[in-house]
């Protein structure tokens, strides 16, 4: 039997010969070729020829920065009280968005498909709508289910409209039950238009029948967006409305459900944001979407038209310009002041800054991410005074790289920021082996590309699935500026350790 206090860890055990044997043979397969044509390949991929061709190519994306529009839709959907969210499409694409999940959140993330085969794809899906609602509704009891779709059922052309209404009358789902849904395919998009387009489902559906009043009920409705941090943030962003005293509703509180307590019995439906809620912000003062590229297009179209509020596309509250721009909003909108436990916490945070300008101060960075964490993160960084060189927002259009470049070009830290639209991490290889930067910020999958150019990567985004816990800090807020100077400075300080590491060891001998 095996001695379970001596189980090596997963990091360790593939460092055993039998593994190390696998490796190697694994390595001399793939590299078929003498040792001079591999360098002579090496050499000629981090050249100026290698890098026209790379952005010539208009077939293939290598590493994007950006996952599809379902996975946005479900970040959406978990943020409703008693929520369950249903994929129409495949068992394997469910399977991805719940381990995407998984993996930067840390918790369990419920989501069940229909689990669309072949068969599905030459007839429809329907079947499948009608035996999958009715199964999660008997297994796992939920008070509402939010619907998106996959690629295969957009590609033949499956209507969700139809589809429930055929599974509630084949008796499914009971007729009052809720069923939210939203169009989401993954072939055009991303997963931040995924949750704008669910958002957008679910304030429709939930707020169907409500009346407008004559008068607002002076609350001010927030809606997160996609944000990889949203435990942290919407915590954040609640403390500070309270602090303020102003009457506020979360639109999508997902942070309950991805950090629920610990209490011995797990509950897979735990906070949100409940029907009456959604009710109740109809007639709110205000919607503000904190992050503009989550909501701006389809849910604040939506919000103008049809409901008795007004949108504010932003401000992101992330920086210090930032957060004072969404204070002083909140504020004229509401008639409130500004308490003076807010000046002292934006006093600390300018503290934390001076203490660590030395290490930012004139320091290049590239970066990459969604647009509206992107275009805050530079404001931010900038405020430090380090300078954006490159910046690769994938999921971004042409317009909204020409608004970054125009909105930048007179930034005495920018002067040499070129905003690189529609790119994606192996564009921004090739601009970084041609014009270096002393840093990268970005999730984890610009990990391998920190290694090979010998640069720090601070991680801030989604998705991250090599660090622990960071979801839980905000990044929003004066709290949030103290947060990421901690995790900035501090990846700074170690690659200066590890540069420095020869000459320790030159020293310790």
């Amino acid at each position: 039997m095996a001695d379970t206090m001596r189980i090596k860890d997963h990091n360790e055990i593939f460092h055993e010969e039998r593994y190390a044997k696998t490796w190697e043979g694994k390595r001399a397969f793939e590299h078929r070729c003498d040792a001079a044509a591999l360098e002579k390949t090496r050499a000629y991929i981090r050249g100026g020829e290698y890098k026209e061709k790379n952005f010539a190519r208009e077939a293939l994306t290598i590493n994007p920065a950006k996952a599809c529009q379902p996975l946005g839709a479900l970040l959406a959907s978990v943020g409703f009280k008693g929520c369950l969210p249903y994929v129409h499409g495949s068992q394997g694409c469910a399977a991805y968005f719940r381990s995407h999940f998984n993996r930067h959140f840390k918790e369990p993330f419920a989501s069940v498909s229909d689990s669309m085969t072949e068969d599905a794809a030459v007839f429809g899906g329907q079947k499948n709508m009608v035996e999958g609602l009715k199964n999660a509704y008997a297994l796992y009891k939920p008070e509402m289910m939010a619907v998106c779709t996959t690629c295969m059922a957009e590609v033949i052309g499956d209507d969700l409209n139809a589809f429930i209404k055929n599974a509630r009358k084949a008796g499914s789902v009971p007729d009052e039950f809720p069923i939210p849904f939203a169009h989401t395919p993954s072939f055009v998009g991303s997963h931040v238009t995924g949750y704008d387009n669910m958002m957008k489902g679910m304030l429709f559906h939930l707020s169907a029948g409500e009346p407008k009043a004559d008068k607002d009920n002076g609350a001010i409705g927030i809606i997160p967006g996609f944000d990889g941090y949203t435990v942290g943030n919407i915590r954040e962003i609640k403390r500070i409305l309270s602090m303020m005293g102003v009457d506020h509703i979360i639109l999508g509180d997902n942070s309950g459900v991805l950090d629920s307590p610990m209490t011995g019995q797990y509950a897979m439906y735990y906070g949100g944001t409940t029907v009456e809620d959604v009710k109740r912000a109809k007639n709110a003062k205000a919607i503000i979407a904190l992050l503009p590229d989550s909501a701006e297009k389809t849910t604040g179209t939506f919000v103008k038209d049809e409901w008795n509020s007004t949108f504010a596309s932003g401000p992101t509250p992330l920086g210090i310009a930032g957060t004072d721009a969404f204070l002083l909003k909140v504020a004229e909108i509401t008639g409130t002041d500004i308490p003076a436990e807010l000046e002292a916490e934006r006093g600390r945070a300018l503290d934390a800054m001076a203490d660590s300008n030395y290490y930012l101060h004139g320091k290049r960075f590239a970066i990459y991410g969604d647009p509206s964490y992107v275009e805050a993160l530079v404001e931010f960084y900038m405020e430090m005074g380090a300078e954006p060189v490159h910046v690769v927002i994938t999921n971004a259009t042409k317009r909204v790289g020409k608004a970054l470049t125009k909105k930048w070009a007179d930034k005495p830290f920018a002067k040499g920021v070129t905003v690189h639209n529609g790119a994606d991490l192996w564009h921004l290889r090739s601009l970084m082996i041609s014009d270096p930067v002393d840093f990268l910020v970005g999730g984890t999958h610009g990990k391998q590309l920190s290694t090979e150019m010998g640069i720090p990567l601070i991680r801030i985004g989604f998705p991250i699935f090599d660090r622990h816990h960071l979801h839980r800090y905000a990044t929003f807020g004066y709290q949030g500026v103290i947060n990421m100077l901690q995790w900035s400075v501090n990846t700074l300080l170690d690659d200066l350790d590890r540069k420095a590491m020869p000459f320790n060891n030159d020293f310790v001998r």
